[in-house]
């Protein structure tokens, strides 16, 4: 009787606790997104909610008890990074990734797969001197299972790529190694040691893929729509309004003509509500990514891809199915300002580890290095803000205050000098008025003279107040853009010993770049455009209005992109380079437009500076005009980009009073005027 009494009153306590919350606004507590999963080793804590400060009135922070219970290991084994993985192995090198070769026949998707990572930094032809062996898992177009590999080793350090459900039972048993998984289930995932990738289709592209479908960057006025995941296939919307519980019988089933619509196509939708039982709707939630609608998720059963590392709270939210109208309710009161705020952290997602087979596998070797390394090689910032961790190398460096696209996030300014790399290239002769019009600037920190001639080097060069190196080339193109550990300064200006600038224009364009020190900031421009005619891309090195290229004879970046250029451009893409000597600015501008999406900026020369054609060859006398690169560069180039990335832009810095009817003494930059 006892025992029944204080059940009883356990479970009065218990109805009155939970009145009270929704008392006090329970309700949008259900506003509940998905923690990122801990970093290995690392206790998992309270789930993060969307509006913090509803806890304050329960429990402070420094009160919330932590959960530090470590993750069973679903496999049958006690398997975790520490005790199954030899990192030693990867010392030295980094991750290096061994392929093994097919058994049989593959299918297209596994060719796309091959070819990511054949073309990717990570891989080697040795499984002697690789750090990770990969062993590619079988697919449903195959319908042959997989055989142990002969250097197996009960699975140690080797990687098995599962991108969809094998259609027959394993043959081997996975002991020490590690599964990337399509959509694993919660229960057979094993946290810090297996990956989680997403449902990927089977017309999947390789590289590039469709961009993000949002085409407004603020909520669109008027009813928030919701899109529902149906078991056959399609989508049905419905507004948030409506006293419809789509997925839930004990809701009201017809929410009136006109509130909704039925259609295979994802429709132009707010939230997107996903079940989580079915493993289809794990193909869903890359669709409402792509779309930009907030997926919805309703108990998923299945672990969220790359969650190690994503910060899923900033994209999606986690609901309880069993309490429809409180969620309904929950959606309702979120506010324009994080309704817009996770739209967009969809598009970028989508756009940085999503939208193509060589996004997804290049992601699932990055966390497998970030756990090499240690946590500081990505800080969860790098991962979840543009352009994210895979364009952010931790071989550069862990700080984000040194790459040049996190300066304004984090509120900081790239140093105030920069370093002048001027090549030489056959049949070259020493610059020397360009190095005294570089020397003058007083920005100028040093001088860098990349001898790339088959010339022996002059035996004097001029004197002048800052450090002048010589470095010897090997003779390829591709050599400007190389990450010499002689350049000090964040900033490079990139010339070409015939190029001819006044120290005024130095000067001014260093002062431009210092606000824009992720674009390119260049005097001579170029285009490209569509040619309809040819069905293809085109070139012109027309003087117009519209822009959508910078000449890299004379230009100001950031020196992130010569480590970008040489360890992250596939080696093919350099190679072109370096056989069609005119690609190589083409190149560099896809670089720099795919990692900022932003266009390059220009700015004035005088009438004194000649066009400069520094890739092509000739002697002394007149200066040729810039020489266009064939159009197969351009569209071989965008076929390797799987896109293009280049953006057209009118915009043209001035320095002020430039060309103003006024007294020339109050001009800054007065020399930018000679006759």
């Amino acid at each position: 009787m006892q025992s029944w009494r204080r059940r009883k009153s356990l479970w009065l306590a218990l109805s009155a606790s939970w009145l009270l919350l929704v008392l006090l606004g329970g309700f949008s507590l259900l506003r509940l997104a998905l923690p990122p999963r801990p970093r290995p080793g690392a206790p998992q804590g309270w789930p993060r909610w969307l509006d913090a400060e509803l806890l304050q009135s329960f429990s402070q922070a420094g009160e919330l008890p932590e959960d530090a219970a470590s993750p069973q290991a679903p496999h049958g084994d006690s398997c975790n990074w520490g005790a199954c993985f030899d990192t030693s192995k990867c010392r030295g090198n980094g991750l290096k990734v061994f392929v093994y070769p097919a058994s049989g026949p593959i299918s297209e998707t596994h060719h796309r797969i091959l070819a990511s990572i054949e073309g990717s930094r990570f891989h080697t032809f040795s499984p002697a001197g690789a750090c990770l062996l990969l062993l590619l898992s079988l697919d449903a177009q195959t319908g042959e299972c997989n055989s142990m590999p002969l250097q197996w080793n009960r699975g140690r350090n080797h990687l098995v790529l599962r991108l969809h459900p094998a259609p027959c039972p394993k043959t081997f048993q996975l002991g020490q190694a590690m599964v990337a998984e399509a959509s694993p289930t919660v229960d057979s995932f094993r946290p810090g040691f297996d990956v989680a990738l997403p449902f990927l289709p089977e017309a999947h592209p390789l590289r590039g893929g469709a961009p993000g479908q949002l085409q407004q960057h603020s909520p669109q006025p008027g009813i928030a729509l919701l899109a529902l995941e149906e078991e056959r296939g399609g989508w049905r919307t419905a507004d948030t309004g409506s006293s419809a519980c789509p997925w839930d019988a004990r809701c009201e089933q017809d929410p009136g003509p006109g509130q909704t619509q039925r259609g295979e196509t994802l429709p132009n939708a707010t939230f997107c509500l996903i079940s989580g039982h079915r493993p289809e709707a794990a193909s869903r939630f890359l669709q409402a990514l792509q779309a930009g609608c907030i997926p919805v998720l309703l108990s998923p059963r299945w672990e969220l891809p790359f969650s190690e590392v994503i910060d899923w709270t900033k994209a999606a939210i986690v609901a309880d199915e069993r309490l429809p109208l409180q969620v309904l309710a929950a959606l309702q009161e979120m506010s324009p300002a994080r309704v817009l705020a996770l739209r967009q952290q969809t598009q970028f997602l989508w756009d940085a580890y999503f939208s193509s087979v060589e996004k997804v596998i290049h992601t699932t070797l990055e966390v497998i290095q970030d756990r090499i390394f240690g946590p500081s090689a990505h800080p969860s910032l790098l991962w979840n803000s543009p352009p994210g961790a895979l364009l952010a190398l931790s071989t550069f460096s862990t700080s984000p205050q040194d790459f040049p696209f996190y300066h304004l996030q984090q509120g900081s300014r790239p140093e105030g000098r920069f370093s002048a790399l001027i090549w030489v290239g056959p049949p070259g002769q020493p610059p020397l008025k360009l190095i005294q019009a570089v020397a003058g600037s007083q920005h100028c920190a040093q001088i860098l003279v990349l001898w790339s001639n088959e010339r022996p080097l002059p035996s004097s060069w001029p004197e002048t107040a800052m450090p002048l190196t010589v470095i010897d080339g090997h003779r390829k193109v591709s050599d400007r853009f190389f990450p010499y550990s002689t350049i000090r300064t964040d900033a490079i200006l990139s010339l070409d010993a015939r190029s001819s600038l006044s120290t005024s224009e130095v000067d001014f364009a260093f002062v431009v770049w210092q606000s824009f020190p992720e674009r390119m900031v260049g005097f001579l421009t170029s285009s490209h455009f569509w040619d309809e005619a040819h069905g293809g891309w085109g070139y012109t090195a027309e003087r117009t209005n519209e822009f959508s290229m910078v000449l890299t004879t004379a230009a100001f970046y950031h020196r992130y992109y010569h480590t970008l250029f040489t360890h992250s451009l596939p080696k093919a893409l350099r190679t072109l380079a370096d056989e069609a000597p005119t690609c190589v600015d083409v190149l560099m501008n896809f670089l720099v437009a795919a990692v900022t999406k932003l266009p390059p900026i220009k700015v004035p020369y005088g009438k004194q500076c000649p066009d400069a054609a520094p890739l092509a060859s000739g002697g002394p006398g007149p200066r040729p005009k810039p020489q266009a690169p064939a159009p197969d560069c351009v569209n071989q180039i965008a076929a390797a980009f799987g896109h293009m990335p280049l953006l057209s832009s009118r915009l043209r810095l001035d320095p002020v009073l430039f060309k103003d009817p006024v007294s020339v003494q109050r001009k800054k930059y007065r020399s930018l005027e000679k006759p």
